[in-house]
């Protein structure tokens, strides 16, 4: 394998290993991978030519097959429309994505929806999918839309925001609506932030703070919500706004959104408790060892539990494992 920074080569590693590939070497060194530092396109290549003929085993095929057919079906039970007071996320996702169409291209960058769109989205065209996975910078999402019109000019764009990351930079709006950069954002409005409240409370912090409430005569944040209106926030900023109660207005909505020369707001709320299909990872977030809390207390239990059968990061000479 050539190092296409610095020359050398290095043994194509075997099948229990991870060949991490990156432009900067600091990057390259990292979950004890193989470090290949250099261009993306020009690794896979010379990894593809090192490879040869080889094709994993039949059963491997057929297991993933399967295992792909699974996820399928549960990404189209997570997506399909459902008789609820308030649709989940990813109802709304999957709305999006069959209003994408094979020209569409989504953008999105914080909270709960890049996980959400990682596992729900169905990209049917190359450069469709823009997540900004690195540092999940809330804000970027209207302004990285912004780029990605500019980028593609012939393909139309659905920004996906939450209610917290359109808070941070929502002004984006206005440069759109200026330079007649037209935009379809989608604001999934659940009061709050969704994501921090579902780690929250998987430490037993039982969700406190992330909601938009008053504080209340008790000092705690968890008073009436606050009468936050992003709809009319994002209509004083010149877009145009649809707001949507359903997964069919939302449907209507987007069409509507779609077939417009203007930058449109689709506004929806969304029920915050109800996430996607679970990816059976564990995030290592430690837990506090002292609490008053009982929910904390049996927070870190799982923690502890959780610690000692986790697997360390595959590299040269290890195996997948506790």
């Amino acid at each position: 394998l050539q190092d296409f920074t610095t020359g050398s080569r290095a043994l194509v590693p075997g099948p229990a290993t991870l060949v991490q590939v990156n432009i900067q070497p600091y990057d390259s060194g990292k979950h004890g991978a193989v470090p290949v530092t250099g261009d993306a396109r020009r690794t896979l290549e010379a990894l593809s030519a090192a490879l040869g003929d080889h094709a994993a085993s039949a059963g491997w095929q057929a297991r993933t097959q399967a295992l792909k057919a699974e996820w399928d079906a549960a990404v189209d039970h997570a997506t399909a429309p459902a008789n609820v007071e308030l649709p989940t996320d990813a109802q709304v996702v999957g709305a999006v994505n069959r209003a994408a169409g094979d020209d569409g291209v989504v953008v999105c960058a914080a909270g709960g929806l890049p996980g959400e769109l990682h596992k729900l989205w169905r990209s049917r065209r190359p450069n469709g999918y823009h997540m900004e996975y690195g540092f999940s910078c809330m804000g970027y999402e209207i302004a990285g839309g912004l780029g990605v019109k500019l980028a593609a000019p012939d393909r139309e764009v659905f920004v996906l925001v939450g209610d917290g990351s359109y808070l941070m930079m929502a002004q984006e709006l206005v440069t759109a609506v200026q330079e007649s950069v037209k935009l379809v954002v989608v604001v999934v409005q659940n009061h709050g932030y969704a994501s921090i409240g579902a780690l929250s409370e998987s430490l037993g912090a039982q969700r406190f703070g992330t909601s938009y409430r008053y504080r209340s005569e008790a000092g705690r944040l968890d008073g009436d919500r606050l009468p936050v209106d992003l709809a009319a926030n994002a209509e004083s900023l010149g877009a145009d706004v649809i707001r949507a109660a359903t997964v069919a207005e939302l449907r209507a909505a987007l069409a509507k959104a779609r077939e417009s020369t203007r930058t449109t707001v689709v506004h929806i709320e969304t029920d915050p408790l109800v996430g996607a299909p679970s990816s059976e990872t564990w995030w290592d977030v430690p837990v506090a060892e002292t609490s008053t809390l009982e929910s904390t207390r049996a927070a870190r239990a799982t923690y502890d539990e959780s610690k000692r059968s986790q697997r360390t990061y595959l590299g040269p000479g290890r195996r997948p494992g506790p």
